[in-house]
Parts: structure tokens; sequence; C-alpha cells
């Protein structure tokens, strides 16, 4: 018997939408992750890109477990001697753009090569109920009826 490797030919993607509200970030994006990548369907193959397209709103009203909201740092460098810059979750999700913990979240998450930027891409984030994919009909995930811990009040 031999194994089966799947071509991309052969492979279906499919439209998730994921409501982030009251998600423990961690646990939403390992979730993400895996669907991005394809390990939840039989044909799993590691070097082509067999996962589905996800869509997350609501993407400002995730949480995070124990003070990590105020003690989690996230980092980038200018460029330039002595440029290391850091921000806290709680500043970054009461900003500008709340959607980038998530996608930090995820991308950390996926391999660091030219497949795991190439599935990255079928990530969409978004920080508010509504979003332009409809006519794609994707499919609601509960990720809150998944696991008890995956939600928090």
């Amino acid at each position: 018997m031999k194994t089966y490797s799947a071509k991309p030919a052969d492979i279906e993607k499919k439209w998730v939408v994921i409501d982030a509200s009251g998600l423990v970030v961690g646990r939403l994006a390992t979730i993400i992750a895996m669907r991005l990548k394809g390990k939840h369907l039989p044909i799993y193959t590691p070097h082509v890109d067999c996962g589905d397209n996800v869509i997350v709103v609501n993407a400002e009203k995730v949480v995070f477990t124990g003070r990590k909201k105020d003690q989690k740092a996230y980092y980038h460098h200018t460029g330039f001697p002595g440029g290391i810059k850091e921000r806290t979750a709680k500043f970054i999700l009461e900003g500008r753009f709340p959607e980038r913990v998530i996608e930090k979240a995820v991308e950390r998450m996926l391999a660091r090569g030219p497949l795991g930027r190439k599935i990255l891409g079928n990530l969409r984030v978004y920080k508010g109920p509504s979003h332009p994919h409809e006519a794609q009909q994707p499919v609601a995930l509960d990720v809150a009826a998944l696991n008890r811990k995956n939600v928090r009040n």
C-alpha cells in the first residue's frame, strides 16, 4: 500500500468564519493554525497548502488569560542601533489595529518559509462583526462549543 500524497489540484478549499467574541487568544490561534494548515483533514499533506480559508470577525473582543493583557509584550526593531520597541497586548487591542494580535499569534504557530507565508494569506481578520466575503458562503465554526476552556467571561 502506498502513502497518499495530495496534489494541489485535488484540494477543495472551504471557507470558515469564526466569531472571536470572548475567546482566549492562544486557543483560538491553535484552532485557526490547524485549519489553515489542513491538519483536520484526512488528506493532509505537509508540503501542500490543503487547509481552509479562515475569516475571523470581532477580533477586538478576544481575551487573554491571567495578566497577559498587561504583561505580554510585542517587540519590533526600527533598524537603528538601540531601536527595539515594545508594545503591550492591551495597547494593541485598544489601538487602531486590534486584529494584529490574532494575526501574530497564528503567524508564530505556522512554519517560517514560502509555504507558511502562502498559508497565512488564507487568513482574514476583521475587528468588527462584518466581513466582505459573503459571496464565498462561509460556514460558521463555533470554537466556544469545542471546549469550555476556549471561552472566558
